[in-house]
Parts: structure tokens; C-alpha cells; sequence
């Protein structure tokens, strides 16, 4: 059972370590009403917009007949 105890204060410690050693991080939960602006590349906005198909390729086979 002390093993158990032993086990657990190690493991505790070294995660407590890492997290301290991580840099910029908030453990304080899930933020509401942030207004933090997020911005998409350029990138990926123009590729985000599908080509416009052709008729042809969006009817159904079963209707070329």
C-alpha cells in the first residue's frame, strides 16, 4: 500500500515539474466571453471555397438514362 502513496507523490511531482517547465500555461478552466480576435491565413480561406461543378457532375447516374 506505501508503494501505492510512494508511487503517486513521485508521479505527482514529476508532472507538477513538467507543467512548471512548460512555459505559458493556464489551468484555470474553460474561458467564456473571450474576445481574443482568431484570424484564418490567407491560405486557407481561398481554399476553403469549393470550385463551382459542372451540372453534369452533380447529377445522379440514374437520371442520365
Amino acid at each position: 500500500m506505501w508503494k501505492i502513496a510512494v508511487g503517486f507523490a513521485v508521479f505527482a511531482g514529476l508532472a507538477l515539474f513538467i507543467l512548471s517547465k512548460g512555459g505559458d500555461i493556464d489551468m484555470s478552466g474553460e474561458k467564456h466571453g473571450d474576445t481574443t480576435p482568431v484570424e484564418a491565413p490567407a491560405a486557407a480561406s481561398s481554399a476553403a471555397a469549393p470550385a463551382a461543378l459542372p451540372a453534369s457532375a452533380t447529377a445522379p447516374v440514374s437520371a442520365s438514362k
